[in-house]
């Protein structure tokens, strides 16, 4: 069996956004009790990730990391159609990922105690969001 769905998710500026309510969603919806969900977002300056879902310093963690890392308006970008921000947020997005594959057991994501999957929004100002989560098994 397979069901494939489209999200729309609006993001804040530089955040993430815990989206695992609406995976699980489409992942109960589909009636599959075992199987996998695969999760894409069809952009390339936001990413998902699987990480700490309890304490949201973690995530201010991660982005403060990727604001250090991979600074905005680098002078050696060529790539800067649409402002300083622009090739920073590409490479943050390759960097942490356009796709997730979660198992489905007994009907619901089978994520770990402290695990939630995030949209991971890189530029800086919030965007409208295209996801398809696809669940696949029995």
């Amino acid at each position: 069996m397979l069901l494939q769905h489209q999200l729309r998710i609006d993001t804040r500026p530089r955040s993430s956004l815990d989206i695992s309510s609406e995976v699980d969603g489409v992942v109960r919806e589909s009636g599959i009790g075992t199987g996998l969900c695969h999760v894409f977002i069809h952009h390339t300056s936001a990413s998902l990730m699987i990480t700490e879902n309890a304490d949201p310093s973690v995530r201010r963690d991660l982005e403060y990391f990727m604001q250090k890392t991979v600074r905005d308006g680098d002078p050696g970008y060529e790539h800067d159609l649409e402002g300083p921000d622009d090739m920073s947020a590409h490479i943050r997005s390759v960097l942490s990922g356009s796709d997730l594959t979660v198992p489905v057991s007994g009907g619901r994501l089978a994520l770990g105690t402290w695990q939630g999957i995030f949209l991971w929004e890189h530029r800086a100002r919030g965007h409208s969001r295209r996801i398809t989560v696809t669940v696949h098994g029995e």
